[in-house]
């Protein structure tokens, strides 16, 4: 099973509504040359990156936009349209009234697989005490947490609240919540290896594209910034694969991880094991 743990719907067939949304979501992702693309073009994308499934991201960020950029209820419909391609991940604002309930209804309706959030946006540090129920109902509902960490193209991000270390606290005060740091926590990713070898209740996703290409920048954080036997020795049940799509190169990205020397049995973890056991369900 090949995985993408992370993949922005806001532009797919299905989930758009109309031009002032699309160009809503174009402002909120900072993604501008781009039209809506059809589930089969999708699927195309998946078969020539070996995909088997897609994890989409929910998108809210009312407290700024006025309404959520992709809503719980979309990616649900998404999934249920296309159960053999897709799972789904919610958002919620906690800086909005309503959230809990809506987190509960992703969660215990919908069965959206875990939460996704972007604080650096949010302007919210991790330890802040408005997420302390937001922690406390994941482990609560046994659902993880994506966080965007590290650099951020999107619009009005202030990186000091992403901050890889800004997650050590909630990783050390809740072993049982299962965390993902996304963007490897790009550029302070020895500090994300740091976190993955304190707690191996934290994950990070490979959506890491800066500089160069993706062989090329794969290879700068596999041998570069980390050693190649650190991650065959210690962190390889802790990655999984994500591509920030539509932000970078999925297919060259999918490709890329299969170029850099790690052994068939990491591969297989990164690709999709990992992320079975991140958002805890069976591998089948």
């Amino acid at each position: 099973m090949f995985i993408d743990i992370h993949v922005h719907p806001n532009f797919y067939e299905g989930i758009d509504q109309g031009q002032d949304m699309f160009i809503l979501r174009q402002n909120g992702l900072n993604i501008h040359k781009n039209s809506i693309a059809t589930i089969q073009h999708v699927k195309n994308q998946m078969k020539c990156a070996g995909l088997d499934k897609l994890c989409l991201l929910a998108q809210d960020e009312s407290s700024i936009y006025g309404q959520p950029l992709v809503p719980n209820q979309g990616i649900d419909a998404l999934v249920r349209q296309e159960p053999d391609m897709f799972y789904g991940f919610a958002s919620v604002d906690p800086l909005t009234d309503g959230w809990e309930e809506e987190l509960y209804y992703a969660f215990q309706e919908l069965n959206l697989l875990g939460l996704n959030l972007n604080l650096s946006k949010l302007k919210l540090y991790p330890t802040d005490h408005r997420l302390k129920r937001v922690y406390e109902i994941c482990l609560e509902e046994n659902k993880p947490i994506l966080f965007h960490s590290g650099c951020s193209y999107e619009k009005g991000t202030i990186s000091k609240y992403s901050h890889p270390l800004e997650f050590e606290e909630i990783a050390a005060y809740y072993p049982k919540l299962r965390i993902g740091l996304e963007h490897f926590g790009w550029p302070w990713v020895k500090d994300t290896a740091m976190l993955m070898l304190k707690y191996k209740n934290v994950y990070v996703d490979t959506a890491a594209l800066f500089f160069g290409n993706a062989f090329e920048f794969y290879q700068y954080i596999f041998t570069k910034e980390y050693e190649m036997t650190w991650v065959e020795r210690s962190l390889k049940h802790q990655i999984m694969f994500g591509s920030d799509n539509p932000r970078f190169e999925q297919i060259r990205m999918a490709h890329a991880l299969e170029k850099l020397g790690l052994s068939e049995k990491t591969i297989t973890l990164i690709k999709g094991e990992n992320a079975m056991e991140f958002m805890g369900i069976a591998n089948v």
